[in-house]
């Protein structure tokens, strides 16, 4: 059955706030979602019924532990992890792997080379550059064809040989929305021993998520990018981390993954974690059956989570088809991304564009003023907008639809820009 979009909607307070009159369209979605009621009434009863540090013997310490098991269970259906003994909780995805990278750097030695992407977050090429400032590693660059937006492997194969002992790219791409073959490069590294480490930010909230079928060594997302609170999540895998030291305070366990996590961790943060969670499953379970047989080898919430996202995604793609046709009609704009149709199924419905003598924070503001919400600028993927060539004209334009947005949302954009950018021209 079709997604039902007014009950969808209806989970979403924020959905339904009027400004003087005129409603909200949210379309920043790539830098955070809104959040459902499930994930509201969950930070709620976390603060009301269980605020407590962890691991003592009274009973509100005894339910902020349960919920962090429950959370861990959550985020391992959702990954398709082995283990909910191999998530770790943090802050968000840039603090978890500035945090992680001294471990895995303890396994690096001068002269080692490591591999970072062109595409990527610098969430994901940051810390990776500053542990080889810090070690005397080599680092070596995939970049990505700027005509076709998607990586050729077989330029990977050229970087990879023995000295590469790690190897870092992103999922799904916050400026492009290139959905990349993530396993395809996972098997490469893997064949010549490299640690693989994962940037799903973009992808969870879109796709269906498989660490065991990807591959990888560690993956990392954050949860108010798939609807909701500011938490970040990682999954490592378990032989890995067993075999890495833990940056962490004397006291502290020397188990995964607690040794990971350093500090008093956000436990309303993991209760709306599992709130979102929860509403995936909700949608898994009343309207994404008919996609619950791509996933029998899963049983339960796992199947119903993988059911939701591949239903999700289709929805998705069909705005991104509107917006992409629309945007592509509109005089001076260039979409910096997949655009053919028929290639939807390789991206994510993240748009970034520019237009032919209009900075993008002027359309931004424009679109601002009729409270339609969009970045601008280089959404931190700062070496895709340099290979772009377009991080000094003030990079771009990003519209990310999302599945509670609706055809006339995006209808409603493209009205506005259409009206809007021959002013901007003439201005």
């Amino acid at each position: 059955m079709p997604i039902d979009l007014d009950a969808i909607r209806a989970q979403f307070p924020a959905l339904s706030i009027v400004d003087n009159d005129v409603s909200r369209v949210y379309f920043d979605n790539p830098a955070g979602t809104q959040v459902p009621l499930s994930v509201v009434e969950k930070m709620r009863d976390c603060l009301i019924q269980s605020n407590a540090n962890i691991q003592g013997n009274f009973r509100t310490s005894v339910q902020v532990d349960a919920l962090i098991a429950e959370t861990r269970q959550a985020m391992a259906d959702l990954l398709n992890a082995p283990s909910p003994d191999e998530i770790v909780f943090g802050q968000n995805m840039t603090t978890i792997t500035l945090h992680i990278s001294r471990s895995i750097g303890r396994l690096l030695h001068e002269g080692d080379e490591i591999v970072l992407s062109r595409m990527d977050h610098d969430a994901n090429v940051g810390p990776w550059l500053m542990l080889a400032e810090d070690l005397g590693l080599t680092v070596r660059w995939l970049p990505f064809d700027t005509e076709s937006y998607e990586f050729d492997i077989n330029m990977l194969d050229e970087l990879l040989n023995e000295r590469t002992k790690l190897v870092c790219v992103g999922y799904a791409s916050n400026m492009t929305g290139t959905i990349n073959d993530v396993k395809a490069i996972c098997e490469r590294a893997k064949a010549i021993g490299a640690i693989t480490y994962i940037d799903a930010v973009q992808a969870v909230p879109h796709i269906s998520t498989d660490v065991q079928d990807i591959g990888c060594d560690f993956l990392v997302c954050s949860a108010y990018k798939f609807f909701g609170p500011h938490q970040g999540i990682l999954w490592g895998r378990r032989e890995l981390m067993e075999g890495l030291v833990p940056y962490k305070v004397r006291p502290v366990s020397e188990k995964i993954p607690g040794c990971f996590e350093t500090g008093t961790q956000s436990h309303e943060g993991m209760a709306g974690t599992l709130g979102a969670v929860d509403y995936f499953s909700w949608i898994g379970q009343t309207m994404a059956r008919s996609y619950h047989t791509n996933y029998s080898q899963f049983s339960g919430r796992r199947q119903a989570l993988h059911a939701a996202m591949d239903c999700l995604f289709d929805y998705e793609t069909t705005m991104a088809k509107s917006l992409l046709g629309g945007l592509r009609q509109l005089p001076g704009v260039t979409v910096h991304g997949i655009t053919d149709p028929a290639a939807l199924d390789r991206r994510v419905p993240t748009v970034s564009f520019t237009v032919e003598g209009v900075p993008p924070d002027a359309v931004s503001r424009e679109l601002a003023a009729q409270n339609i919400f969009v970045w601008s600028g280089h959404f931190y993927a700062v070496e895709a907008a340099r290979l772009l060539g377009i991080y000094d004209q003030g990079s771009a334009v990003r519209v990310g639809p999302v599945h509670y947005n609706s055809a006339a949302e995006i209808d409603t954009l493209l009205n506005v820009l259409e009206d809007f950018l021959p002013r901007a021209h003439v201005a």
